[in-house]
């Protein structure tokens, strides 16, 4: 995954001790319940205020969001649909859905990007639900309420995959679709989204991703088979960093869309 992330130092021991803190915070918050790593949610909190700058650090999330988009709307109606966005961040996706129809709930374990996404769509005038929630605490409220789940760039930084598949799962209704973009874990992932990413162009700082934590798309359709669904699709993601561009593509050793589906009940 090409996300580009750019860290703001305010002095090292400052940004140590703010860092600590919030660390701190999120693991208080998960009490083990939540599938989720703390350093993680810091280092992604930290990007909140420039989220929407098409420009700025994040800018391939912006690239990637359209292609993403178009990839759902083919293979799930979404007007009218019930849709889940599992670490919607400041909203990018979860804006474009809710653009195509689709009433959308957004969660995501970081205040800072739940506050930013509210903000930018009160004024978009978009009636989103953003929550600061896990995908098992959703889950529990809401077991099966979503036609369309989405988890976008969420599964290579969480400690157990499987066990956010099983969450995700539990969301989708008979007949929904669960959607998640990953990067699998091959030798070309590894030169492309950390080597090349991370210590030649710097389009995310050094350590964002880890090779041990990417996910083959055998292991990702075994979680999400173990937990119900079945596999109906595998597209690639290519990311052009020079040209900022973003298209589908039939190879998946990089990064990957993957599209399943919950069996409807039978008549």
């Amino acid at each position: 995954m090409f996300l580009a992330v750019k860290v703001y130092h305010i002095g090292a021991a400052a940004a140590a001790r703010t860092a600590e803190r919030r660390r701190a915070r999120y693991t208080a918050q998960m009490s083990g319940a939540v599938h989720a790593d703390p350093a993680e949610l810091v280092k992604f909190e930290a990007l909140a205020h420039q989220y929407w700058d098409a420009a700025g650090p994040l800018h391939t999330l912006h690239a990637l969001n359209p292609v993403r988009t178009t990839f759902i709307a083919a293979r799930a109606t979404l007007v009218g649909a019930a849709a889940a966005d599992v670490g919607c961040g400041g909203g990018l996706l979860s804006e474009s859905l809710a653009r195509l129809g689709a009433r959308v709930t957004g969660i995501d374990l970081s205040p800072a990007m739940i506050s930013v996404a509210r903000l930018h769509a009160e004024s978009a005038g978009l009636p989103l639900d953003y929550r600061v929630q896990s995908a098992a605490a959703l889950a529990a409220a809401a077991p099966g309420g979503f036609a369309l789940v989405c988890c976008m760039e969420l599964a290579e930084h969480v400690p157990d995959p499987a066990a956010l598949v099983a969450d995700l799962a539990r969301l989708v209704q008979p007949g929904g679709a669960l959607f998640i973009s990953t990067i699998t874990r091959t030798p070309r992932a590894f030169l492309g989204a950390i080597v090349a990413a991370e210590y030649l162009l710097r389009l995310v700082p050094r350590g964002t991703h880890q090779y041990a934590r990417l996910i083959r798309p055998a292991e990702l359709a075994r979680a999400a088979r173990a937990a119900g669904l079945e596999l109906r699709e595998l597209c690639g993601l290519d990311y052009q960093p020079f040209t900022r561009s973003a298209s589908l593509s039939a190879r998946v050793d990089i990064n990957y869309l993957a599209h399943f589906v919950r069996p409807a009940v039978p008549a």
